[in-house]
């Protein structure tokens, strides 16, 4: 009944249209002064040590380093090398849209700057090549999901810090560590590789399949040459994961030598950006961050109202006493994520439900670094489903179709996307099969 109590209070001011971090601190105070005894001073206590994690700081200086690479030239660039290397074939400037969406994916962190900075170059360019609008609009709108899949990954970090320091005991009462930033990274790298591949495989099938245009084969000098103009940007890639696995810097670290490389390659490489310029950049970077960490600081209340109230553990109790077993509890929650992911923003969705499945999951077996990417991975097709598709939202204004035409033309895409879900969720070697490769996990 607790539990129904609290969630039907924040359905209710979902509904009203209210921003989900107002209602969320709304519900937790609701809650506190009408239905239980839980002293004010030990939230206050709990909201200041909630947010003051180190790896929270990763947020805003991806953030930054995604919109100095976004504003300037790097994206198109990086686009210009994938359609010298993949335009020829069946498709190609779509196959060129989801290479790009992959690259651009692993410097920004953010699946609609991904769209943006794709979909605003390659979607008008294919439309003057004679491809369909609505083939440019459905590979860049499920492609630029990608951005929060390929490492890095704004959403992977909130994962992290909404379930750091949680005391979770697995299926024979050992207790179990929660993942870490930078293994989370090294996991979504062949999910996010391999789910790209099946992206492509369904542009050349359809462009193939249609009788879609090719671009002329380019020669090798234009290929080294779109290569040696975006390999400053392809460098963010080594430089983050080489640095975080190396043993150089940690993954907040890395955010923050991200943020100031970017800044120094759009101003003084690239020179896409001019000094007078970068307040611009900062200002929407920290309008951005503020809004993301007003939803953590009052994510943090309600997962500790949840926790307070032994929510997740009989929650847990209850499904493992029902005998739904792993892979019945892994489909509920794919369903489960699925419906909410086509109405609420990803972050807030991780912040809300992971301190809820994950003791779950983990009493079940299920590995905690593999449930996140398949947590980012729902996160992932739920920005690409209407109603509240941000993906959708952004190819919609960048092709001036309607979102009920952009949500048609992504559904073979969509339904790639779903196909890979599936697998990803019962073999689960796809995302730990490297970090334990390398020993991280």
């Amino acid at each position: 009944m607790t539990a129904l109590l609290i969630f039907a209070i924040l359905a209710i001011l979902l509904v009203t249209g209210m921003p989900v971090s107002i209602a969320l601190g709304l519900t937790v105070f609701a809650f506190l002064f009408g239905f239980t005894g839980i002293p004010m001073d030990s939230i206050a206590l709990k909201l200041f040590t909630g947010i003051e994690k180190f790896e929270i700081m990763a947020i805003p200086f991806f953030i930054l380093a995604g919109n100095f690479l976004t504003h300037g030239g790097v994206a198109k660039r990086m686009i210009r090398f994938a359609t010298s290397m993949v335009g020829h074939w069946y498709g190609g400037m779509g196959l060129a849209s989801v290479l790009a969406c992959a690259l651009f994916a692993a410097i920004s962190g953010s699946s609609p700057a991904t769209v943006m900075a794709v979909g605003s170059i390659l979607i008008p360019a294919m439309v003057r090549q004679g491809y369909p609008p609505q083939f440019g609009v459905g590979a860049v709108a499920t492609a630029g999901g990608l951005g929060i899949l390929i490492p890095p990954s704004i959403v992977m970090v909130m994962y992290a810090v909404a379930t750091s320091g949680m005391v979770v005991t697995g299926p024979n009462g050992e207790q179990v560590m929660s993942a870490s930033i930078g293994t989370l990274f090294m996991a979504g790298v062949v999910p996010g590789l391999m789910l790209a591949t099946m992206l492509g495989a369904t542009t050349t099938y359809r462009a193939w399949k249609n009788d879609y245009p090719r671009m002329p084969r380019a020669p090798w000098s234009e290929r080294i040459k779109a290569f040696r103009e975006s390999v400053w940007g392809l460098m963010l890639i080594v430089i983050i994961m080489g640095g975080i696995y190396g043993g150089i810097f940690t993954p907040t670290e890395a955010a923050a030598v991200s943020a100031v490389y970017a800044f120094v390659i759009a101003v003084w490489v690239y020179k896409d950006i001019t000094l007078r310029e970068v307040p611009k950049v900062l200002l929407a970077s920290a309008a951005m961050s503020a809004m993301l960490l007003y939803i953590i600081t009052n994510a943090v209340m309600f997962a500790f109202i949840l926790t307070s109230e032994q929510i997740p553990q009989m929650l847990s109790s209850w499904i493992v006493d029902f005998g739904f077993g792993k892979i019945g509890f892994l489909l509920m929650v794919n369903v489960i994520l699925l419906m909410i992911g086509m109405v609420m923003e990803p972050s807030a969705i991780v912040l809300i439900m992971a301190p809820i499945l994950y003791p779950v999951a983990v009493k079940l077996g299920v590995d905690p670094v593999h449930f996140g990417i398949m947590l980012v991975v729902n996160m992932e097709i739920g920005l690409c489903t209407p109603p509240v598709g941000l993906n959708l939202y952004v190819a919609s204004a960048l092709s001036k179709l309607g979102l009920t035409e952009v949500t048609r033309a992504s559904w073979p895409w969509l339904l790639t996307a779903l196909c890979f879900l599936a697998a990803l969720t019962y073999v689960p070697e796809i995302s730990l099969a490297l970090p334990r490769f390398l020993g991280l996990n």
